[in-house]
């Protein structure tokens, strides 16, 4: 399964970034986001994303 991963803007929370990753990669985005305090965003990815 993949998933589409978004980085937030801190002030309005719109997306600055997206990126498609499978799901062993979450883990590690979701540990290094926690770690300098970004939002971001994780939803399962369309069938046509890459």
């Amino acid at each position: 399964m993949r998933f589409e991963i978004m980085r937030l803007d801190d002030v309005d929370g719109t997306a600055v970034d997206t990126t498609v990753v499978d799901a062993a990669s979450v883990n590690r985005i979701v540990q290094q986001a926690a770690s300098i305090g970004q939002r971001i965003l994780i939803r399962p990815a369309a069938a046509s994303a890459s």
